[in-house]
């Protein structure tokens, strides 16, 4: 249980939700900064704005996946008002919390590192990660057939990566039936691949690896679709990346030569915001547990 806990959460979408019943399911005090618009009661939950006061005395902060723009503004799909984190809010902050987010922009790691608050990354961790990975390959294959006009099961389909989302989203188009190629980069990875029976292939033999594909799905976070390796592929393929911004792929050339070509980062929040939200609030709830009791033997 988190009884005596106080977190408070700061904007963000529909995930959050799930947060938010976890963390009073479990007994914690809640603030919510940033969701005036938001219409459900939750029973002891306290609504408060964005200000320092506010933060002192809290154990831990959860802000979206994205936690801070570059300037320190934080989305809220429930509110219209302005969110943003400051020097003043940081320094409010007890010397034990901690904030969590999906992910950090240079803003906040750096904010947290000026006030030695730590700045918890959930989507680094491995856990978070391979979960995330299921609504992650749902979303991309969901993508493929509403933008293509032949079937997953025989289709000549390619992932570059086979990291925890490139094995997920491999594994479930060969359940599809199609014929899954994989770009690797080690020795190990290709190994791997070829013992859950793909067609592995090393990345720097992209190019005469493309002639022939239906599909292809990029996890690679670092320009790898090039234009020399769209002018090989066929122009009724499709590119689904599924990088972080700005993705793997040329998309001006693609778009050039006709080749339909779509960046689709942070599907788990797209395509299902409760299990994502469920993911984070499970994972979140955990660590937070883990502080407390350590917190308790210390003292």
């Amino acid at each position: 249980m988190l009884t005596g806990i106080q977190v408070a959460l700061i904007g963000g979408d529909a995930r959050q939700l799930e947060v938010i019943y976890k963390c009073s399911e479990l007994d914690a005090s809640v603030i919510l900064i940033g969701f005036d618009n938001l219409q459900n009661q939750f029973s002891g939950i306290t609504r408060s704005e964005l200000s320092p006061e506010a933060l002192e005395g809290l154990d831990a902060v959860i802000l979206p996946a994205v936690g801070t723009d570059d300037h320190g503004n934080v989305e809220s799909i429930f509110s219209t008002s302005e969110l943003r984190l400051t020097d003043a809010h940081i320094q409010a902050l007890p010397k034990h919390a901690k904030i969590f987010t999906g992910m950090a922009k240079p803003y906040l790691r750096n904010l947290g590192a000026k006030y030695s608050i730590p700045i918890v990354e959930l989507f680094d961790r491995d856990d978070v990660a391979i979960y995330n990975s299921i609504p992650t390959a749902e979303g991309a294959i969901m993508m493929a057939i509403q933008n293509t006009d032949f079937t997953i099961h025989g289709s000549q389909s390619m992932v570059l990566g086979f990291g925890r989302t490139g094995i997920t989203l491999a594994r479930t188009l060969q359940g599809l039936g199609a014929k899954v190629k994989v770009g690797v980069n080690k020795p190990e990875y290709y190994a791997r691949a070829w013992e859950m029976g793909f067609t592995p292939f090393y990345t720097q033999d992209l190019h005469n690896q493309t002639a022939n594909i239906d599909l292809l799905f990029n996890t690679i976070p670092s320009m790898i679709v090039t234009a020399q390796i769209i002018a090989n592929i066929p122009h009724r393929a499709v590119i689904i990346d599924l990088a972080s911004k700005p993705g793997g792929t040329d998309f001006r050339f693609a778009e050039k030569r006709g080749i339909k070509a779509m960046l689709a980062p942070g599907l788990p929040g797209i395509v299902a915001p409760k299990t994502a939200g469920r993911i984070i609030a499970d994972t979140l709830s955990r660590i937070i547990l883990e502080d407390a009791g350590q917190r308790r033997n210390v003292e």
